[in-house]
């Protein structure tokens, strides 16, 4: 799988005016049910799952084209919209900091009013591996702190979260597709979109899988073995990668979590990954005594790609027009009504809301070369 995706989000404060929120919401609400009709609740999470896509969604909803917000209010505002449309047979978990914790008991309460046929086990384990994969098996220096968790009546998932950097008050994005996410630990990614690239220990490359091999056989050795082994590398005159990422690790600190790991040998990484108290300092511990002491391969690329920006909100490239706003809305709840006409009518309605939109709200996502049929 390739990696794509990078974006321009600097951290921003706020949030959304009620009175652009609620518009938002509408307007979400009508396209992804317009969506649903045409595509089907799969092909709305691949779209969810595309950077660029996702993005240009945003922008189409009106908010802030350079702002971590972006991601935040418009996964909020589809999750309302949602929330009064379950007879589409997709449906949203999560949100930001506290609502994020949430995610497993919304995930249980949707399947059970819903009367989903899926295991909600299945569903929540994606939901926590996805959120463990981006804090801990990819250390990039971002803390995740948002969370969103999109599935369907059939057990398809797609994770859109997001981190942040404080220090550089820049944010990171990353997308998940449950078709193209294999094992969860090798580039499981369809995409991670930040406003920089810099040093990553990116534990799920490809190019990592020799350290992930050893990692489990590491964790099994006594924690005394192992913390002589980080004690005497700290001391060691070593490259500045491992001078950056041996500086906080305490070797006392990560010794309860070794001694479990000890007493409970883990059958492989994605096991050792799901251990509670296995954080990102323990993976960092045993990736370097993998690579310094045993040779094994470690990627320290980040994974980020490309870049791309769009207007939107805050007066950019024009401050948002409510009327015109209200119109669109119209029109496209007008589109979802006009679904069940014959071709040649709804073929008609389409040409007329391609053209009203194409004049509103800049590139569409055509244009923007994302490789999928555009509904509009």
């Amino acid at each position: 799988m390739k990696r794509t995706g990078t974006a321009v989000l600097p951290l921003h404060g706020g949030r959304a005016p009620a009175w652009l929120f609620q518009r938002m919401t509408a307007l979400a609400g009508e396209i992804i049910e317009y969506m649903v009709i045409e595509l089907g609740a799969a092909e709305i999470l691949a779209r969810f799952s595309d950077p660029r896509w996702f993005q240009a969604f945003g922008c189409l909803l009106g908010f802030d084209w350079h702002s971590s917000g972006l991601t935040t209010t418009t996964c909020g505002a589809v999750k309302e919209a949602l929330r009064v449309r379950p007879h589409l047979g997709l449906f949203a978990a999560g949100g930001k900091g506290a609502v994020s914790r949430r995610t497993p008991q919304e995930i249980e309460a949707w399947t059970e009013k819903a009367g989903i046929r899926v295991d909600p086990g299945e569903l929540v384990r994606a939901s926590r591996l996805a959120a463990r994969v981006d804090n801990n098996a990819l250390q990039d220096g971002y803390q995740l702190y948002h969370h969103f968790f999109l599935f369907t009546s059939r057990g398809e998932w797609a994770v859109v979260q997001q981190g942040m950097n404080e220090a550089e008050a820049t944010a990171r994005r990353y997308h998940w597709l449950s078709s193209q996410a294999g094992d969860m630990v090798e580039e499981p990614h369809t995409a991670i979109c930040s406003a920089r690239k810099g040093l990553a220990l990116d534990l799920t490359a490809k190019k990592s899988r020799s350290s992930r091999e050893v990692m489990p056989q590491l964790a099994a050795e006594r924690p005394g073995v192992l913390l002589r082994e980080l004690e005497r590398m700290k001391e060691l005159s070593l490259p500045r990668r491992h001078t950056l990422y041996l500086r906080d690790i305490d070797p006392r600190y990560i010794h309860k979590a070794l001694l479990e790991t000890y007493e409970r040998p883990p059958s492989d990484f994605l096991d050792l990954l799901e251990r509670p108290g296995v954080g990102a300092k323990t993976l960092r511990a045993l990736a370097l005594v993998a690579e310094l002491v045993h040779g094994t391969e470690l990627s320290w690329e980040d994974p980020a790609v490309f870049s791309f920006a769009h207007g939107g909100k805050d007066g950019y490239p024009f401050p948002v027009d409510r009327k015109t706003y209200d119109a669109s809305i119209e029109i496209m709840a007008d589109a979802v009504r006009r679904s069940q006409l014959g071709p040649a009518e709804k073929g008609d309605a389409l040409r007329r809301l391609q053209a009203y939109l194409s004049g509103i709200s800049g590139p569409t996502p055509r244009r923007l070369g994302v490789p999928f049929r555009n509904p509009l």
